[in-house]
């Protein structure tokens, strides 16, 4: 069954299209980008798309080392505790970001073990979610951190948003979900970060989307009695419905779009309501289709299409959002088993692209102009010499629909379009991965057929228009297809003929 669309693209239209797609992506804990292919998949990422922020949790996690409390005398229980910080390990990371021209996104937390209060712990890497037993060594660990980042960054480091911990609406990553307990540390982490440089931008309150709304609102209405401005409101974006476990997996379905755009309008309209707070900036610090780290569908040709969707309108009432996560080097529920594990990442271990890695890097390209066409199948803009754009077929479930969409433009002269197409047939590795039998450890071999399969297919044609030109592209079911439509006149060497060299008389 074909869809067919038809538009008629006026180069005048100023279409309001917040394109912020590249400025901030999701990343395993802090401590696993010391590992090789971490950074690795980070420098591949980042020379496509090259997204300005950069964030996760794990800052004060034990295994980045940062928070110390050692004793004079190792042997003596009774002799004084020192506290001390450590930064080396800090300052590899960061070094690394800086290499790659990507900066932190802060998130504080989790809670070093001997600085938390309980033994409130998640995921497979035993993160500390209990409060901290004592506020002030929560607070001087803090600006110890902060001032270290301005000591060896300069003012670099006031450009790092600071983000209160992560979702402390969940249990989970918040001993009991206790609202008040957590306002008590956005308070005192709002004040230590102040009181190193009224110039860093704090924000909060991370929430997901259990009570968000109950939350949000709490939340404000704390910071107008308390007399705090947050300088932007943090929250994330999930679009799955309710998990179904299988072995090792997940397998959730799609949820209506519109739901989930319907909640961000909400919690809009809540900071907006707020005289005080009205127009503040909300950063999705997280979203991505499934909340589970370990579901197949992030690996697919639907789930790049589906958010191609989303990224034509998360900006509709957000300053940015952040895709969850880069990068396949990830280990909430333990280390993946094997390189397709639907893994969060754009880019599967092995420097695997999966097809959502193009979906943001047509995106990234679409910057290059202004907005003058978005509809539910297709973002347009109009660039300097001609147009480029991005049309996707995208769908909950598999309908076998194959979208036809006509695009008619106002040109005159000579044109070449370049097309790129992922879909399940040019550009679909998890498709080969299965048809290998799906190895669980790859051979030099296998690695290197799945790499080469994970490119778009790229086609180019003439076009020579007096005036107007339509152009018609044909996106299979879960497709996506960028164009870019640019002047092409012929300027032949002297004695060259392309339609004798093929043989085209």
């Amino acid at each position: 069954m074909n869809i067919t669309k038809k538009y008629r693209v006026d180069p005048q239209s100023k279409v309001p299209f917040n394109n912020n797609v590249d400025f901030c992506v999701g990343t395993g804990r802090m401590g696993l980008a010391l590992q090789k292919e971490y950074q690795d998949q980070l420098e591949f990422v980042q020379s496509y798309i090259g997204f300005k922020h950069i964030r996760g949790h794990g800052l004060f996690h034990d295994d980045m080392a940062i928070y110390q409390e050692n004793r004079e005398n190792f042997f003596d229980p009774e002799s004084p505790v020192h506290i001390e910080y450590n930064f080396t390990y800090l300052d590899l990371v960061m070094d690394s970001y800086k290499r790659l021209g990507i900066k932190p996104f802060l998130e504080l937390g989790f809670m070093p073990k001997k600085l938390a209060k309980g033994d409130n712990r998640v995921f497979y890497w035993q993160g500390h979610t209990s409060p901290p037993k004592d506020y002030e060594g929560w607070k001087k660990l803090v600006k110890a951190t902060l001032s270290h980042l301005l000591e060896r960054y300069g003012e670099e480091a006031l450009t790092y948003p600071v983000e209160v911990w992560n979702e402390p609406n969940l249990p989970g990553f918040w001993e009991n979900a206790d609202m008040q307990e957590y306002f008590r540390l956005f308070d005192e982490s709002f004040a230590a970060v102040k009181e190193v440089d009224e110039r860093f931008r704090v924000g909060g309150p991370a929430i997901c989307g259990v009570n968000d709304a109950f939350w949000i609102d709490s939340f404000l209405k704390h910071c107008r009695e308390k007399g705090i401005r947050p300088d932007f409101i943090t929250r994330h974006h999930y679009t799955t419905e309710q998990p179904e476990r299988k072995g090792h997996y997940v397998y959730q379905e799609l949820m209506d779009p519109e739901k989930g755009f319907e909640n961000l309008k909400s919690t809009r309209d809540i900071v907006d309501s707020y005289p005080e707070f009205k127009g503040l900036e909300i950063h999705i610090t997280e979203f991505n289709t499934s909340y589970s780290p370990d579901n197949p569908l992030h690996d697919t040709n639907r789930n790049a299409a589906f958010l191609c969707h989303q990224l034509s309108r998360l900006g509709d009432v957000n300053e940015s959002y952040s895709y969850w996560t880069f990068g396949d080097i990830f280990e909430e529920n333990g280390v993946p088993y094997s390189p397709f594990y639907g893994g969060f990442g754009l880019v599967a271990n092995g420097c695997i692209p999966k097809p959502t890695f193009w979906s943001f890097v047509f995106f990234k390209d679409l910057k290059a102009g202004d907005c003058v066409l978005k509809t539910d199948e297709c973002a347009v803009v109009k660039t300097k010499d001609g147009y480029r754009g991005v049309v996707w077929n995208a769908s909950r479930d598999r309908k076998g629909t194959c979208l036809d969409i006509s695009l008619e433009f106002s040109l005159s002269g000579d044109y070449c379009m370049v097309t790129k197409s992922v879909d399940e047939k040019t550009c679909n590795p998890l498709k080969i991965w299965h048809d290998l039998g799906e190895p669980r450890s790859l051979s030099p071999d296998q690695k290197a057929l799945l790499q080469a399969s994970a490119y778009p297919f790229i086609e180019t044609k003439r076009i020579s228009a007096n005036s107007v030109a339509e152009i018609k592209l044909e996106v299979p079911e879960f497709g996506v297809k960028y164009f870019d439509i640019t002047p092409a006149p012929i300027n032949s060497d002297r004695g060259y003929d392309y339609a004798r060299a093929e043989q085209m008389d």
